[in-house]
């Protein structure tokens, strides 16, 4: 018997890992144009292309420059376009967690007011990015198991 789980095919966002896909392109999607809101951004007036001098704030507590906020939006882009098949959710989730794994620890090694930490981060962003990197493998991982692997286990 073969499924659309099994096969890779289906419906758009059919299967669990396809709907993770969906949801985390669809935060960063918000997070992405949040970074460029007046209201949501606070010292958007100080917002950079890129480098550690850029001073905007998202919610307060992220620091942003218009290069973070393409990264987040691109980032969407993907995860809309991956949750259209089952592998390429999978990919993305897994793929896309261990890119933020390599950007946290970038950030605990830089220094935040060094050249070059040209992203920016900050504290917050480090630990975000541990916490993304985290959540987008094991829920590709977890997800991501065909049908059948999940029955021999």
């Amino acid at each position: 018997m073969s499924t659309a789980t099994t096969r890779g095919t289906g419906r758009y966002a059919e299967t669990p890992v396809q709907k993770t896909a969906l949801v985390f392109g669809i935060v960063f999607f918000i997070v992405g144009l949040g970074g460029f809101i007046p209201g949501l951004t606070s010292n958007i007036e100080s917002l950079q292309f890129a480098g550690h001098e850029s001073g905007a704030m998202l919610l307060g507590i992220f620091q942003v420059s218009i290069l973070h906020n393409i990264v987040h939006l691109l980032y969407a882009i993907v995860g809309l376009l991956a949750a259209r098949s089952f592998s390429g959710s999978r990919n993305y989730l897994i793929w896309g967690g261990a890119v933020y794994a390599v950007l946290w620890i970038y950030g605990l090694v830089v220094p935040h007011d060094h050249q070059a930490n040209f992203v920016p981060l900050n504290t917050a962003d480090n630990w975000l990015h541990f916490v993304l990197a985290v959540a987008m493998i094991a829920l590709g991982v977890l997800l991501g198991r065909r049908v059948r692997d999940a029955r021999t286990v």
